[in-house]
């Protein structure tokens, strides 16, 4: 996965350049993950294609922009057998609403078997039923997320969830207090605590 080279903030050209030059290197799958709110730069939808285009090996895009319009236009022009992939819990089915095929998932850590129960129901046309997994995950979604920050809110939950992973490095601390009542909260009605 080749993320947005951040603090620079380069063009789209330089993007471009970069992704190009990355996915040269390797004879691997690539996927590219957009995600300008930690990088500081949004890869566009014009830069994605492009490089789908050209590079035979980025086979997919995590897409964390929350910019569902740059989404549906990467789904609707992107070059047969490149997916798209949501960055964002929250947006996953609305994003597969417009062509993306799931979730490269942080809340997935640990309600991964909800998650997939909702894409499952999504592509077997359940609507009602994938909606409906859909809104009883979003707290989980949104506890992932606090002001802790990730990886400090997902490590919680997992530790509530039962699963020692151990503490952060910094510049990462734990979840604060209060946060991780939200995430013990969300878990334990989700049934995963």
């Amino acid at each position: 996965m080749f993320v947005g080279p951040y603090y620079n903030k380069p063009s789209q050209e330089g993007l471009y350049q970069h992704f190009r030059a990355c996915a040269q290197a390797t004879d691997l799958p690539v996927v590219l993950y957009n995600v300008p709110g930690r990088t500081g730069k949004n890869i566009e939808a014009a830069t994605v294609l492009r490089v789908a285009e050209e590079m035979e090996n980025v086979v997919a895009v995590k897409e964390a922009s929350g910019d569902l319009e740059q989404i549906t236009r990467i789904c609707a022009q992107a070059p047969d057998g490149f997916e798209v992939y949501s960055g964002d819990d929250s947006l996953t089915l609305p994003i597969m609403a417009v062509g993306g095929v799931g979730i490269i998932s942080v809340a997935g850590h640990v309600g991964g078997e909800l998650i997939s129960d909702m894409i499952d129901a999504f592509n077997s046309g359940e609507n009602d039923r994938a909606a409906g997994l859909h809104q009883r995950l979003l707290p989980l979604f949104t506890a992932c997320f606090l002001g802790s920050g990730n990886p400090a809110c997902v490590k919680c939950a997992l530790e509530v969830c039962g699963f020692p992973v151990g503490g952060a490095r910094l510049p990462v601390v734990p979840a604060s207090t209060a946060d991780a009542e939200i995430i013990r909260a969300a878990c334990v009605k989700l049934g995963l605590a």
